[in-house]
């Protein structure tokens, strides 16, 4: 069945990958960006665009961006520099006003993209930044397995520009290891277009399995 599905951080790197992976499946992405100039390019990748700045929008401006839409991705995050205020106003004040949105807007599947074993404590060493990023991290994920909603947390490794393997290893006690961008991209398509994963939480990472089957395999576990 085709759908709308709005993207939260519709300009970012896995983003700008779901988009055409979504459009070749027969449905239309919403990109959620702050800027104007971003359209253009987005559009060419078959993307809808609306304009909705995270930091600065209410939930009830999150949710009328969410209009007509069946589903939600959040893909936002506050970037890899040093600003600790933006891991807060952005990871989590973002997820968190993006859950509110759609259960105002009445919608029940959302899809989250957070980081691989962020319940697990943080080192007494960790940095600032972080300490930062992981709690944000790891409070909207709470919040998301709290909502009522039909949700699923996909948790990368660590992130790579590497071309696609289309072979990842995913599941809830998988151990940390790297995973191209490309392949997280794909994972979200799949969910998205099964329907499969409500109520799951799974790390994810490079390893010997298509990522249809892993998906299949995963939900039927």
């Amino acid at each position: 069945m085709s759908t709308n599905i709005a993207v939260v951080g519709g300009n970012g790197q896995i983003a700008r990958m779901l988009h055409p992976l979504l459009v070749a499946r027969g449905h239309t992405p919403i990109a959620l960006v702050r800027s104007e100039s971003h359209r253009n390019r987005l559009e060419a990748m078959g993307a809808a665009v609306r304009l909705l700045d995270i930091e600065h929008s209410t939930p009830g401006d999150f949710s009328a961006a969410f209009d007509g839409a069946h589903a939600v991705v959040f893909l936002a995050g506050g970037g890899p520099d040093g600003n600790i205020e933006r891991k807060r106003t952005v990871d989590l004040e973002g997820a968190l006003k993006s859950i509110e949105g759609a259960q105002q807007a009445g919608i029940s599947r959302f899809v989250q993209v957070s980081a691989i074993n962020v319940d697990e404590p943080i080192p007494d060493d960790a940095s600032p930044v972080w300490r930062a990023y992981v709690e944000a991290k790891r409070d909207a994920d709470i919040a998301l397995r709290d909502s009522g909603l039909d949700w699923t947390i996909i948790r990368p490794g660590l992130l790579t520009d590497d071309d696609p393997t289309g072979l990842v290893e995913l599941g809830e006690d998988v151990a940390r290891a790297e995973i191209p961008r490309a392949d997280v991209a794909a994972v979200l398509a799949e969910v998205l277009d099964s329907g499969a994963g409500i109520g799951a939480q799974w790390n994810l990472v490079s390893g010997d399995t298509p990522i249809a089957d892993a998906v299949a395999g995963t939900s039927t576990r």
